[in-house]
């Protein structure tokens, strides 16, 4: 990556364990995609004052040359996103399709379905 990674802890203090898993899915990334210019993770805690039920919102923006691929995983009411982890598996999940969607077209691999 040719611009460090960026993560950013809105509405809740920096969590080291959460940064580490977070630039493991980006080195993740980036073997599988060498060309990455630049990673923006944010995660954000929602109902900041609330002890139990918080959700975690992710948002991946990752750079890439010639487009930007964003990824915000708003969770609504996914109950599953009350585990950071869990949330940012989802979204970098989610990263890694458009990722893997956007090397297929740029090797002109994209599927043509013929009309039924």
């Amino acid at each position: 990556m040719q611009t460090p990674l960026q993560i950013t802890f809105r509405h809740m203090g920096p969590s080291p364990a959460l940064e580490e898993r977070i630039r493991a899915r980006v080195a993740e990334l980036e073997q599988f995609f060498e060309r990455i210019v630049s990673c923006h993770v944010t995660v954000e805690c929602r109902h900041q004052r609330q002890h139990q039920g918080k959700l975690f919102d992710i948002g991946i923006a990752l750079t890439l040359p010639g487009c930007e691929l964003v990824v915000n995983r708003d969770t609504g009411l996914n109950h599953a996103h009350e585990d950071a982890y869990v949330a940012v598996r989802d979204a970098f999940d989610a990263v890694r399709r458009q990722l893997e969607d956007h090397a297929r077209r740029g090797r002109g691999a994209e599927q043509i379905h013929g009309t039924p």
